[in-house]
């Protein structure tokens, strides 16, 4: 996305959107949603995700918005003109949490691209839904993988703004039309009931779990892409007077529904197809082939129940729950491998374009700083294929990789809430969030969402959950390398505390490039 060119805009408000739900919308929503919703309890977890859809995820997309509108900029860039030069760390902690989730997510990607293929070449055996997934994750094929979409990502981002047009133009149509179509059938499965009972159903007293907020509030930042800054370099290519307001809550709540649509479809087509392998089973124990927890719980003589899928199907390790489970769908369905095939294909196309914009951020900060967009790309091509090869051959790593950067999401957001109060709330959303072009005024509720309930509610949720972590395992809730427990608090500040410490000693350098880089744009236009 050249910046000095005059295409360097989107040029429609429905292309930016279908850019922005290509950049949302991807294996977060399918892939990762419904295990997260599951292992935290389904209803009671459905809850927190709406509350920190209104109380989160709107308000923060609503700020990168008339961010990226004011700045036209990334995110190190606009923390600087909002700030001040000392804060440039901050946006560059928000550009780095993006990229350490890029190395894992073009992992995931990888799998998806695979799928796709294994798909047209009917290479996915009906009557054993773990053993492909178990053989793939367990060979050295995902770095492969990993590596074609890195290599295929960075070729589309040199390419700019027009391409994404063009990509997420034809592709998130098919993406959204194929969930739709997919949700219906699931519902109409025997025994998709239970699983919309356990997805609704509410037990109240799990809301007393700090887990559940953190990882709702986790999940919406994934599902919306707020704090990400991914909102806020594509709005840097929208035109002048388009309509911030609206964009911000249309792209969240289409977001959000195209998640709760895939967690019905996973939902209905798992307890559908679970009882149906339990009988198998009795005459054919080679069905539970690769079914892990599942396999031994059968073979052992469990019985169905709801508390057995969620020990097994859908524990929170379960990276594989909408590869494994997915093509179960496609059996009961005419046409079914028809369907899978555009099924894996869209989702692999949808982790395409979510890759886009993540690369696009890190690239847009060392435009920014100076370097050429060929150059940049390359070095963050390199960089990613690199230290993604780590989460590829290890699914710990991933899994780990995963938690750590997807809880400081939250942090990010608050870096985000912080920047625009130096400036001053009200001044910042009449000026770029009621401006001219707007159709919906924001009122004086999205200040104090900003100013104080956006701030307060991630410190108190981290706070909760870090001494919940502290009740539950004392002995290594602070272990950064703890092997029994990689979701412990340890690992976050270990993480986190290395990222931040080498971007505020780097602070001064990256100001410094930034603004000679700034400087040299103005000489030239002048």
């Amino acid at each position: 996305m050249n910046d000095s060119s005059k295409n360097s805009f989107f040029s429609s408000r429905w292309t930016m959107l279908l850019a922005m739900l290509g950049m949302a919308v991807g294996t977060g929503n399918i892939w990762r949603f419904p295990r997260i919703a599951a292992s935290n309890g389904g209803g009671e977890f459905l809850i927190a995700w709406i509350a920190f859809l209104f109380l989160w995820s709107i308000p923060i997309i609503l700020l990168e918005f008339g961010m990226g509108r004011k700045t036209r900029s990334g995110p190190v860039k606009a923390f600087m003109e909002m700030m001040g030069p000392r804060w440039a760390w901050m946006g560059a902690f928000c550009v780095f949490v993006t990229t350490a989730i890029t190395f894992y997510y073009c992992v995931v990607a990888g799998w998806t691209a695979r799928y796709a293929l294994a798909a047209i070449f009917k290479e996915i055996p009906e009557n054993s839904p773990g053993a492909f997934w178990v053989s793939f994750t367990s060979s050295y094929s995902p770095i492969i993988f990993h590596a074609l979409i890195i290599g295929s990502v960075s070729w589309i981002v040199l390419k700019g703004v027009k391409s994404i047009e063009k990509v997420t133009s034809i592709l998130m149509p098919i993406l959204i039309c194929l969930i739709l179509v997919l949700t219906v059938r699931a519902l109409f499965l025997p025994g998709a009931s239970e699983g919309l009972s356990f997805l609704f159903t509410i037990d109240w007293a799990n809301l007393a779990h700090p887990k559940i907020w953190v990882e709702a509030l986790i999940q919406n930042a994934w599902d919306t892409g707020a704090g990400w800054g991914l909102v806020l370099c594509y709005a840097a290519y929208m035109r002048k007077n388009e309509d911030t307001t609206l964009n911000a809550i249309m792209l969240p709540a289409a977001n959000n529904i195209v998640s709760l649509l895939a967690a019905i479809m996973v939902f209905s087509t798992v307890f559908s197809a679970v009882p149906q392998l339990m009988e198998q089973a009795k005459t054919d124990p080679s069905v539970l082939n690769g079914l892990g927890s599942l396999g031994t719980a059968v073979e052992n003589g469990a019985v169905f129940s709801t508390e057995l899928m969620q020990k097994t199907v859908f524990n929170e390790g379960n990276k594989g729950i909408t590869f494994i489970w997915m093509p179960q769908l496609f059996k009961t369905m005419a046409m079914g491998q028809f369907f899978m095939i555009l099924f894996f294909s869209a989702l692999a196309f949808a982790a395409f374009t979510s890759m886009i914009a993540q690369v696009e951020v890190t690239t847009r900060a060392f435009v920014d700083a100076g370097m050429g967009r060929t150059k940049a790309v390359k070095i963050i091509c390199v960089g990613v294929f690199t230290l993604g090869v780590p989460s590829a051959i290890w699914m710990p790593v991933l899994d780990n990789q995963d938690w750590v950067w997807g809880v400081a999401l939250m942090l990010a957001g608050l870096f985000f809430a912080i920047s625009v109060i130096p400036y001053g709330v009200k001044k910042f959303r009449e000026e770029n969030l009621n401006h001219s072009g707007s159709n919906i005024n924001i009122g004086r509720y999205w200040d104090i969402i900003i100013a104080f309930l956006a701030p307060s509610q991630m410190i108190f949720l981290l706070g909760w959950f870090a001494y919940d972590c502290y009740k539950s395992a004392p002995e290594t809730w602070l272990h950064p390398f703890s092997s029994d427990n990689i979701y412990n608090v340890g690992t976050i500040l270990f993480q986190w505390t290395i990222a931040i410490a080498t971007l505020m000693f780097l602070n001064k350098w990256i100001v410094r490039k930034i603004t000679d880089n700034s400087n040299k744009l103005k000489a030239v236009e002048k």
